[in-house]
């Protein structure tokens, strides 16, 4: 499970099996969430409250091609 960065206690990741489309988990404490990264868009929550979501899914519209690349360079790599 590669962290690709951690931010204000938000651990940004995905799965070694994930699959497309291009998203992203974000877990803190025992709470997560994931999004789409094109377009950026909450895909499901479980705990986050809103101003959480609002500041990650900013953190993630930010940095939208780095998690592109890391993404497309993990499971490239993979296969």
């Amino acid at each position: 499970m590669p962290t690709l960065f951690v931010l204000f206690g938000f651990r940004f990741l995905f799965y070694g099996n994930d699959h497309e489309p291009i998203h992203i988990h974000v877990i803190k404490d025992n709470r997560k969430a994931k999004f789409t990264i094109s377009p950026v868009q909450l895909v499901e929550n479980h705990g986050l409250k809103p101003l959480e979501l609002k500041m990650v899914k900013k953190i993630i519209v930010d940095n939208q091609e780095i998690i592109a690349e890391y993404w497309n360079k993990f499971f490239n790599s993979v296969k």
